[in-house]
């Protein structure tokens, strides 16, 4: 399977890491072009490329994450996702301010959902903080959880393989509308919270 990440920011980065630490390919982008990710992704040579938005887009798993107010600008002329698995680990807020996007009631997952149209979208990677998902997941004996949510059982489960091959704890927290709203940041109980499962 083939994984792209559109945003080289701090999550992008993190989870480019955690792929790289376990020797799984990826085509990173940002919005400035992949001569701005050379030294990035020779650090994580032979793991990690810098490719164009339009290459990682084209991946079989894309994760997205970008600044909220930049996310339509990002993601505009990427109309044809055609069923391919979209990760949301994408967060409302408005830096530098750290201000709440207005949603208008809706969950931003939702928001997401519309500009990936065709994507078979997983809310994921967004909970924890960046040095937490690049770091090593195993933690006082357990493994760091991760939790993971969305419509479709297929693309679920694949994102959930995905999670256990870094060596992390999946916890799937069931449809969007259930688990969107809990890992929600702002908003959720479940944003920043470093649990470990044993066993």
């Amino acid at each position: 399977m083939s994984i792209g990440i559109i945003g080289a920011g701090e999550i992008g980065s993190a989870f480019a890491r955690a792929l790289a630490r376990n020797s799984i390919a990826a085509t990173i982008s940002n919005s400035r072009g992949p001569d701005t990710l050379r030294d990035f992704a020779v650090e994580l040579t032979p793991h990690i490329t810098a490719g164009t938005v339009e290459e990682a887009a084209k991946a079989d798993l894309v994760l997205v994450a970008v600044p909220w107010s930049k996310l339509p600008k990002a993601l505009a002329g990427l109309s044809d996702w055609a069923g391919r698995i979209v990760i949301d680990a994408n967060n409302p807020i408005e830096r530098p301010l750290f201000q709440p996007a207005e949603l208008n009631g809706r969950l931003s997952t939702e928001v997401f959902a519309d500009l990936v149209p065709g994507a078979r979208v997983v809310k994921a990677f967004n909970h924890l903080p960046p040095h937490l998902l690049s770091g090593d997941p195993r933690a006082e004996g357990g493994s760091r959880v991760l939790f993971y949510s969305g419509d479709d059982a297929r693309s679920k489960a694949e994102v959930g393989a995905l999670i256990a091959k870094l060596g992390f704890a999946g916890v799937d927290l069931g449809p969007v509308s259930v688990g969107g709203k809990l890992v929600q940041f702002p908003g959720g109980p479940l944003p920043a919270l470093n649990l470990v499962k044993f066993g």
